[in-house]
């Protein structure tokens, strides 16, 4: 475009701007965000500022427009924004809400930082002759040190601690992606979620939806919680729903089946297809289970135009859709006792059918959201290449 103006001739450039999305997330970034938006922010922390934004950085990094995010946290576009952007500066540290007044602090912003440092580090690096901290032991060290002298009582530390989300917890095994193709595979989801939203795809099976009472939360009278009977047996098997997400169209729908197998996935693939009738290539994310990587169901998908992009392994967070899988646990499972998977099915289907009729009414979603106290998602992170391993 070209415009005249004082006889200076002035172009622009029409081209169409990359979508608004979070940086690749470092695996740790990805676990702690993960345990963040499962838990509603964790056991020490139950900010619900803190838990939003990790939201917001959770969906983004599941591919998901600006718009899409603004009604799944309920909050504003220009909010949404915001986050992204301050979670691509400052990272981690972007979540914690900043609150003001009180006295001035006699420990400051880089003691903090330098003991909670200290007690993520193993006392033997730093030449202490056991295995893990006290309280006791990680105060005297902070008194007594070469690096850096921080005079402090048990319960401030403690407060300290708790405020970095450092708890005395068990320690648990982890592994990493071991898919030598893992960075290719990213790059390809990256690609067509960019370049193609409109005739891009996510599946995934949600489950095992299983019939027995189910605790959650609720409006109701102080001291008089709703209840679900705690005496029960599972005499009705289990169940999978097969779901499947079109990213362009923000839209949700799947079948409830029996079991996980070759010839379900073909089915939702099928139907997937159909939404696209045109003949032109579609793209299709899903995780690597078995049953998804057939002969018979890659030889239909060459013969349909259907390309499926496979998630690295142990990276099915990877995928657009888990970020939509955690509504369906709040509405649908959660406070709930269906007296059988009939009725099971139907209520899922008639939220699918709600959520996909009020996907652009942001005040109808945001009253929903109100009656939750946590919201857990099946996945927490998509973006994120092996950085240094764990000691």
């Amino acid at each position: 475009m070209r415009v005249h103006h004082l006889g200076l001739l002035v172009c622009f450039d029409l081209g169409m701007s990359k979508p608004l999305r979070v940086r690749r997330l470092s695996p740790q970034e990805g676990q702690q965000i993960q345990r963040i938006v499962r838990r509603g922010g964790g056991k020490t922390d139950k900010s619900h500022v803190k838990w939003r934004r990790a939201l917001v950085v959770h969906a983004s990094a599941g591919a998901n427009t600006v718009p899409v995010i603004a009604r799944l946290a309920a909050t504003s576009e220009d909010r949404v924004r915001e986050m992204i952007h301050r979670f691509n500066e400052l990272g981690m540290r972007s979540l914690d809400p900043q609150w003001a007044g009180g006295r001035p602090r006699r420990i400051t912003t880089d003691d903090e930082d330098f003991i909670a440092a200290m007690a993520k580090t193993r006392p033997e690096a730093l030449g202490q002759p056991f295995t893990r901290w006290s309280i006791r032991k990680l105060r005297k060290f902070l008194a007594n040190n070469d690096g850096r002298v921080v005079a402090i009582g048990r319960e401030r530390l403690r407060q300290i601690l708790a405020a970095h989300d450092i708890t005395f917890q068990r320690t648990k095994t982890w592994k990493e992606s071991n898919d030598s193709d893992r960075d290719a595979k990213l790059d390809r989801i990256e690609k067509v979620t960019d370049r193609w939203p409109d005739r891009c795809f996510a599946f995934d099976e949600f489950g095992p939806l299983a019939i027995r009472p189910i605790g959650g939360s609720c409006w109701a009278p102080e001291g008089h919680p709703q209840r679900q009977p705690a005496n029960y047996h599972k005499t009705h098997g289990v169940r999978q729903f097969h779901g499947c997400y079109s990213i362009g169209d923000d839209e949700l729908w799947g079948v409830v089946r029996n079991r996980k197998s070759a010839l379900n996935v073909s089915k939702a693939l099928r139907s997937i297809r159909a939404a696209r009738p045109d003949g032109d290539w579609i793209y299709v994310i899903l995780d690597n289970l078995s049953a998804h990587k057939g002969k018979a169901i890659r030889r239909w998908a060459h013969d349909n135009r259907v390309e499926l992009c496979f998630t690295p392994t142990y990276s099915s967070w990877a995928n657009p859709i888990e970020a939509h899988f955690g509504p369906l646990r709040e509405f649908v499972l959660n406070n709930s006792n269906h007296p059988n998977h009939v009725v099971l099915t139907r209520r899922l289907h008639d939220h699918l059918r709600w959520r996909n009729a009020n996907a652009r009414a942001p005040e109808l979603l945001d009253a929903q959201r109100r009656e939750r106290a946590r919201v857990r998602a099946e996945k927490g992170r998509r973006w994120g290449r092996p950085a240094n391993r764990a000691a």
